[in-house]
């Protein structure tokens, strides 16, 4: 990439930042309202009934991280593109730009797994102001900052796929089959390693991106909760960022060639 397309990437990327920043309002109760009710009830409304530990808030919370980071991502960069694809055609403006359709695309993912970033770090202080105690290994930050950015880039690819391979027409349909069983399998209100009296499922958990942040995070923040190896959580995100963004890349150059 060279140094005039750096500066067009750079000046569509922060047009995106700027639209968001318009409407920063809507974007942060998007971002909070779902995390911090699941936060709220199984955090602190069960515990206080006493059908989970106080300890399980630390074992969740991480995965609220996880969660947030993925899917804020997905959802910045599908939904957007069905519109622009379909509807508004905003996307040919962006393919008029002095960019590559490939850094367009890039671009996507980028500003997508930014404000997959964002909505995963504001549930950092609200979890210290909704939880009795939060008792993080500070030490382990550094590693937990990687997990969360390949977490949300990985969310930002898949979001590419979805928003490329996806009719305006059935959007909604897939993101309630797609997104709802995502939402469960990502091991965020359990640890992986505790499912292996439910293979089946353990199994099917494997296969979810969200996972490996969520294990990943706790390894990092709470290593004496059961969580998967460093190396594995690594590996496994940074193959969901190729595989995704692979094909989401190949849907991209379909769609603004069509």
């Amino acid at each position: 990439m060279g140094p005039g397309q750096g500066r067009a990437f750079l000046g569509v990327l922060g047009r995106d930042l700027a639209v968001t920043g318009k409407e920063f309002g809507s974007f942060i109760s998007q971002v909070l309202v779902q995390p911090f009710f699941l936060l709220f009830v199984f955090g602190v409304v069960l515990g206080q009934l006493g059908y989970v530990t106080p300890d399980y808030a630390q074992l969740l919370l991480p995965g609220l991280l996880a969660l947030n980071a993925f899917f804020v991502a997905v959802q910045a960069t599908a939904l957007p593109l069905v519109i622009d694809f379909s509807y508004t055609k905003e996307i040919e403006d962006r393919l008029l730009a002095p960019l590559s359709t490939r850094l367009v695309a890039v671009e996507k993912i980028v500003f997508g797994a930014m404000r997959g970033l964002f909505g995963s770090l504001v549930m950092i202080p609200v979890g210290y102001l909704v939880l009795d105690r939060v008792d993080w290994d500070l030490s382990g930050l550094p590693w937990a900052a990687v997990l969360l950015v390949l977490g949300s880039l990985s969310g930002g690819a898949a979001g590419l796929v979805i928003g490329t391979l996806v009719s305006p027409r059935r959007i909604n349909v897939v993101f309630a089959v797609v997104i709802t069983p995502l939402l469960f399998t990502g091991s965020t209100q359990f640890p992986f390693l505790q499912l292996e009296n439910l293979r089946w499922f353990q199994v099917i958990c494997a296969f979810n991106p969200i996972t490996y942040v969520s294990e990943g995070l706790r390894g990092a923040l709470t290593p004496a909760v059961p969580h998967l190896p460093a190396w594995i959580c690594l590996l496994a995100l940074l193959a969901s960022c190729v595989l995704f963004g692979a094909i989401g890349l190949r849907g991209f150059l379909r769609r603004a060639l069509d």
